[in-house]
Order: structure tokens, then sequence, then C-alpha cells
């Protein structure tokens, strides 16, 4: 590491020494806890189950914009494998390497920068700046900001404007943000059969073969159109499983695990009145239980997205393309809250690679594009 560190990198060094895989947040939430603290920030710790959940909040009435991101990361995998440690930060031909450089630890430093040069810059600033971080988003994301959001709706907890720091370009800096993303739904499908010989089938139902017509059906199905603003509604098997490991046995139980990533021309009522009828079409003995992640969001244009496209040109000199691609981010449950959700973060190649890394230039200026964004919304919104 070289001698000097400006205060981003430097706090995003700190952060990825820490090995907070999830949902162990391994101290990180205290270190900028106290950080903020120090600037006036009212501190709130909201711990769920092994989780902790950090809610730092600045001013008072008027419009509330909360910049919002995870303090875990997904495992390593194998450390030999990296080119150096993945939880001790390396300094290379420009880029930054370790684990949670870019998901999404250099984002939440940049925040802390952002946030910290906001209030000394304004310190009577119409409106209310918060931060809130969870150890719970790369993991189960149950006791994480779903149930803060399950907390702040309880109390009347107001938030006009989100920003996710969701490592959203594609390969540079501000060229993509995300203004919504698809539902997440997935079904855990259990066919019973019987078991038998395989020599004498007609003795025995074989899971595997009922299944397969109502698989095809399924996979062909063309569940809806997509619209303006997203893609169609897609099905996908991720796991499917059975056999006893022997040749010689026919089955008595299939599982599958499937998910749709859906838009919002369908439902999950919808995806799952579809789905159930026709695996009952087919005449099979099944369980199914349902797991719903997430609603599709759509922040639609206003001011939270001209504010966010103004910044990037202001700070990145360029265009941005406005997406609803990708996966899931903690977004889909601050939406429901009522707010406008922006996702805007580094380049996302490496992310939960081997040797995830961020480029130091682009981590460099992402505390003023936070701050920008800030100054945009309660200062001239």
């Amino acid at each position: 590491m070289p001698p000097t560190l400006s205060p981003v990198l430097q706090l995003t060094c700190e952060l990825i020494r820490r090995a907070s895989v999830t949902p162990d947040d391994a101290g990180c939430q205290a270190l900028i806890a106290a950080r903020l603290a120090q600037c006036g920030f009212r501190i709130e710790h909201l711990h769920y189950g092994e989780v902790d959940n950090l809610w730092a909040v600045h001013g008072g009435d008027g419009p509330v914009l909360a910049f919002l991101g995870h303090t875990d990361v997904v495992p390593s995998g194998p450390a030999q494998s990296w080119a150096s440690p993945p939880f001790e930060p390396s300094l290379r031909d420009g880029l930054l390497y370790g684990r949670g450089a870019a998901d999404m630890k250099g984002s939440v430093a940049a925040f802390v920068l952002a946030l910290e040069q906001f209030v000394a810059a304004h310190p009577q600033h119409p409106g209310k700046l918060a931060l809130l971080l969870t150890s719970d988003e790369e993991g189960a994301a149950r006791d994480g900001v779903r149930r803060v959001a399950e907390t702040f709706r309880a109390r009347g907890e107001r938030l006009d404007w989100c920003v996710v720091g969701e490592p959203s370009s594609s390969t540079r800096l501000g060229d993509v943000i995300r203004v919504g993303r698809r539902g997440s739904l997935s079904g855990y499908l259990q066919v019973h059969g019987v078991q038998g010989h395989v020599a004498y089938p007609d003795k025995a139902l074989n899971p595997i073969h009922a299944f397969a017509p109502a698989l095809a059906e399924l996979a062909a199905t063309r569940w809806d159109a997509g619209n303006a603003d997203f893609p169609p509604t897609t099905f996908q098997v991720s796991n499917i499983a059975a056999g006893t490991g022997a040749s010689n046995v026919i089955p008595g139980q299939l599982d599958a695990v499937f998910n749709f990533r859906f838009c919002t021309e369908s439902s999950a009522d919808s995806l799952r009145e579809r789905s159930e009828a026709i695996v009952r079409r087919h005449g099979l003995q099944f369980d199914l239980r349902w797991d719903l992640s997430g609603e599709p969001f759509l922040t639609r244009a206003g001011p939270l997205r001209a504010g966010t496209v103004a910044a990037i040109e202001s700070v990145c000199g360029i265009s941005t393309e406005c997406s609803t691609g990708g996966g899931t981010s903690d977004g889909r449950f601050i939406a429901p809250l009522g707010a406008d959700v922006v996702e805007v973060g580094p380049v996302n190649a490496s992310i939960h690679k081997l040797d995830e890394h961020v480029a130091v230039a682009d981590l460099e200026r992402l505390p003023a594009l936070y701050l920008a964004i800030a100054e945009r919304m309660l200062l001239h919104a």
C-alpha cells in the first residue's frame, strides 16, 4: 500500500479488512456509526436475530433522502485462488482488490464521505439525510432491510427518495443506473411417485417421467410480453433431484426448485395460479411451497431520476442509461414504503468473483457523485 491514501480509499480498505461474511457485520457498522455520530447524526442500531442494521439520520422536517447499502459480503471462495488475500486490500495497476471492494464496501465508504461533506457544508440543511446499512443483503435477506422496512412502516417512518449503492455500472462509473427491478418468486416442488424396481414399472410410479411433460409446458409457457420498462417474465429451473443412486430403482420422489423473475405485467398470485394449474393438469401428486422475495418496482421519471442523471453528467461527464435489468436488491423492500429508488454504484464486472476489485479512479469519484445527488435532492429539488 502507498503511504498516503485518499479518505475514501482508506475507509474502503478498513472495511475490506473486516471479514464480514454474511450475516456477520464484523464491526463495520460500529466504525461507521462512530464517524457519523461525530458529525451530528442520530444513531439507531436495529438488531434482529444475527443481523446488524444501522439507521443514521441528520436533519429534521422536510423530504427524506436515504442512502442504502450493506456491509456483509459473500464468501471469498478458496483464498489460495486469489492473487492476494481476499480480506487484505491490495492496490495493483490502479485497481483496489478485496472481497467487497465493488459489492459494496466501496459504495458504503463513499456514502460516509459524502454524508460527512454534506453536513459540514450545509449544517442547517432542509429535510432529512439518512444512511441505512444492513448485514443481511447477501444472505437470507429476512432480518435486514426487510425487517427494518416493517419497523419503519409500523412507526410511520417516512422515506421519499432512496439511493442504493449497488454496483450498477457496466464499463465505467455512472454509465448505467437501475430505476427498477423485476420481482423474484421461487417455487419448491415435490412430486410424489411410488418407488419400485426398474424391471417392474407397472408396480411403481416414476415421478421423473410424470413430471417431464409438466416441466416442458412450464418451460415453454409465455407468461407475459413485458412492457416498455421491463423485459418479459422468465421461468428457470435451478435445481432438480430424484433417485436413490442405484441404477435399478425407480425413485419415489422428485424435488425441483424454480424461479420466476417477473415484471409488472404479471403478479405473484397469477404466476402461482397458472403454474399450479399446469402441474395439476398433468395429474401429478405434489406439494408446492412458494417464497416471494420481492415484488417488481419502478421509479418513473421525476426528481430522483432527474437529479441522479444530472449528478452523473456533472461528476462523471457522461450520459447514463436507465435500466431495470439485473437481479434483486434491497431497494425492493424500500419502494413499497412509497419511496422512489435508484441504484448507482461502481462497475459490476468482478462482483462475487475471485479477485473482486474496483477502479481507484471510480472509487475516488464516487463520494462527489453521492454528494451531488444529495445536494440536488435536498437543496434544489
